[in-house]
């Protein structure tokens, strides 16, 4: 199977997994709005990158898709969280995403808020599930990573400093930082999280840490360059909004050539990074390319 076939036939898996359990029975019959909206963000689009990463990271230990699910599931349940909250007035003000009204139009302010709160924690609730993996100890682990990746010491954080840098001017440096913060750090928990599903020994998970630093700033990178020179139409969102708002990238810093040129060493980073797997991690490898040169 191709790499672009696995990845939709894993996007297809972690896409079913959201429908069970936004499926499950719970909400209000009298305000199902809010049930309604959590599956308008989360269902019928988008790569699921990150599910997609933990799934190949924790397969590098001969764990299956079926046990790397139920913690993909969770981690696609707080990116999807984080964009309907980024996408709010109060932050980027955006109004479309994947292609149709970010929810907060589709729906309202409120809703999108309430979406977020409701996304986020059914994460934690699908990890700590004893179905998410029968050691409570992995699980405890899992929950403990994520929460951190997720909040004022990750992606938070990161989103903090993004708006703060919309007032000051910050370098490269900085910009780098709060990127590792705001996109790198759920990165870092798909790959490692899955070293934790499977008992990775420290140099391994190291090794896919270093992947995963590598792959995060190749993305942000590849995005910011779609941003800037890339179409509306294709890519399902708005385009240069980035320099419009004063957003700080490395694109804006570096300009464009340079950027495309740390792009290729940020690749070549992230190749090395997985050495030690040897042609296991084939798939990372092609991943990695994918993001550095995809056009959508």
């Amino acid at each position: 199977m191709s790499f672009l076939a696995e990845l939709k036939r894993v996007a297809g898996a972690v896409e079913r997994g959201l429908d069970r359990l936004l499926a499950k029975p719970g909400a209000s019959p009298e305000s199902p709005r809010l049930a309604e909206a959590m599956r308008y963000a989360t269902l019928g689009g988008g790569k699921r990158l990150r599910p997609f990463l933990l799934v190949e990271s924790a397969g590098l230990f001969g764990v299956s898709e079926e046990q790397a699910l139920p913690a993909a599931t969770a981690l696609e349940c707080v990116h999807c969280y984080s964009l309907v909250h980024d996408d709010l007035p109060s932050m980027d003000d955006d109004a479309v995403r994947r292609g149709r009204p970010t929810l907060h139009i589709a729906f309202d302010e409120a809703t999108a808020i309430l979406v977020g709160d409701a996304l986020q924690t059914l994460a934690f609730e699908v990890l700590s599930d004893p179905s998410a993996h029968p050691d409570p100890a992995i699980r405890a682990e899992l929950v403990f990573l994520l929460a951190k990746a997720a909040g004022w010491q990750g992606m938070a954080e990161g989103q903090a400093l993004d708006l703060s840098a919309e007032r000051r001017g910050f370098g490269p440096a900085a910009i780098a930082a709060l990127q590792a913060l705001k996109t790198g750090a759920l990165f870092r928990f798909a790959c490692e999280g899955g070293a934790v599903l499977g008992r990775a020994t420290p140099s391994e998970r190291q090794a896919l840490v270093a992947y995963a630093s590598a792959f995060g700033q190749a993305f942000q990178l590849a995005d910011d360059l779609l941003d800037a020179e890339g179409d509306a139409a294709s890519l399902g969102k708005a385009v240069a909004k980035d320099a419009g708002l004063g957003k700080a990238t490395l694109v804006a810093r570096l300009g464009p050539d340079a950027a495309r040129k740390r792009l290729g060493a940020l690749l070549h980073e992230a190749e090395a990074a997985l050495a030690p797997f040897g042609d296991r991690a084939e798939v990372l490898r092609e991943l990695a390319r994918f993001i550095a040169t995809r056009k959508i």
